[in-house]
């Protein structure tokens, strides 16, 4: 029997942690390619043959999902393997279908093929869809260890859209690695709210790596999950954020369902502008399928630099992208806190819209109310600096992250829009983590 031909379908993410953590040195099989979708201009790269290791000598091709037939019978492709987060059920299973009908398996890969052993007591925060709010809740931990005298340091699910040997590990702790890294604005939506809680971050390509690196500084590691990709290492706490917003996708979303599934602790987040009705039926859905979890309802309330500057104005909404896109909201808490604040009028962004950010509000039709912060690449980010400067806006909100104006340079003001975790109703996280502490720091 000779190696069995394997295609991975990925997202620039998980795909390299599954190949680096099972296929590398793995004879039993080839990894002939990776797929590539949701990020722009991912494809047409290789993964380096100094990473892929001595199996493949030339590294591994990444080309686009829209291949995917064509390479399977190229190939002769045994088994494809999907490796890519914050998918509806129904496009699991179309995915499935088209793999099948071209003659391939179709694979899933669980915890015990691919979960790294941390040295250090491991919490992992966790999402059941893109927008939760995951990585304030993340923030919110590490200040309670803080305060609980333990320090945290919080690695980062990956991003790796640019030199992937470069990327193989990386460290955060100040603005100038952000631009020492060319980081995207999607990175920087991730790290830099990090840095300004002063905590390190790690991230890159190779997390067994990337885990060595950060145990050498922290006395508890905080997996900060992207998407609702569920943790790439065994966990001591699994802390998974749901939003009724978009109540019923817990049970809806690969692989949300297998966050809440391995969840510990439940975190209901945004209670505060959800239907009561919607609050209700997520915290029935997870009582039902996990009923030892504990469950906590929280607020996001949005606070902003200056209210007094948006009341009555004509406002440019700026969000967070991959929220938006493909976490498939329409608004995000830029948007809350503009209508909070007393905007005269939201203007629609479409028509000053340019290039790739055009192209993005055909492809994602429900967005009307707000501008993605899209910036995969120095083209796109001056795309999106355009479309900005040519609104006809008296004043831009923005309910990114971070702060745009070190990488762009809108020709209005920018009033920042910011929201934190504020657990309400349910167990005490500070008695969850001091308990937490009790049990596994010693």
């Amino acid at each position: 029997m000779g190696r069995k031909k394997v295609l991975i379908l990925g997202a620039a993410g998980r795909d390299f942690h599954n190949f680096l953590t099972y296929f590398k040195e793995n004879d039993h099989y080839r990894v002939v390619a990776f797929t590539a979708t949701q990020i722009p201009d991912i494809d047409e790269k290789t993964f380096p043959a100094s990473m892929a290791g001595p199996l493949y000598e030339e590294g591994i091709p990444i080309v686009s999902e829209s291949q995917m037939e064509q390479l399977i019978r190229e190939h002769d492709v045994d088994e494809c393997v999907l490796a890519y987060s914050d998918l509806p059920y129904n496009r699991v299973m179309s995915l499935a279908s088209r793999v099948n009908a071209a003659g391939a398996d179709f694979k899933l890969m669980g915890a015990k093929s691919t979960m790294i052993s941390s040295e250090k007591p491991l919490i992992s925060i966790c999402a059941t869809r893109t927008g939760c709010g995951k990585s304030q809740t993340s923030r919110t931990v590490i200040n309670i260890l803080r305060s609980l005298g333990k320090r945290a340091v919080a690695i980062r699910h990956p991003m790796p859209y640019g030199d992937l040997q470069a990327m193989e590990v990386q460290r955060f702790e100040t603005y100038d690695d952000l631009d020492k890294h060319d980081c995207t604005i999607e990175e920087r939506e991730e790290y830099e709210p990090h840095i300004d809680n002063n905590t390190v971050v790690f991230a890159g390509v190779d997390y067994g790596k990337i885990l060595r690196e950060a145990e050498k500084e922290a006395d508890i590691i905080i997996w900060d999950g992207g998407n609702n990709d569920f943790s790439f290492y065994h966990s001591d706490l699994y802390i998974t954020v749901l939003d009724p917003l978009r109540a019923g996708h817990e049970l809806t979303y690969y692989p949300g369902e297998t966050s809440l599934r391995m969840a510990d602790v439940v975190i209901i987040n945004k209670v505060d502008t959800a239907e009561d009705l919607d609050v209700k039926r997520v915290r029935e859905n997870v009582q039902r399928i996990m009923p030892n979890a504990a469950i906590i309802e929280a607020e996001s309330p949005v606070t902003l630099d200056d209210i007094s500057a948006i009341k009555g104005k004509r406002v440019l909404v700026v969000d967070d992208g991959p929220t938006l896109t493909h976490g498939g909201m329409a608004y995000g808490a830029g948007f809350v806190g503009a209508m909070k604040a007393g905007a005269g009028e939201i203007i629609d962004p479409r028509e000053f819209a340019t290039g790739s950010i055009k192209k993005l509000f055909t492809k994602f039709p429900h967005l009307n109310k707000v501008l993605p912060a899209m910036g995969y690449s120095v083209e796109q980010r001056m795309e999106l600096e355009d479309t900005i400067n040519a609104s006809d806006a008296d004043i831009v909100v923005s309910g990114t992250p971070i702060d745009l104006r070190r990488v762009i340079d809108p020709n209005k003001r920018v009033v920042r829009v910011r929201y934190e975790l504020k657990p309400v109703k349910g167990p005490k996280l500070e008695d969850i983590l001091a308990k937490f502490i009790d049990e596994n720091c010693t």
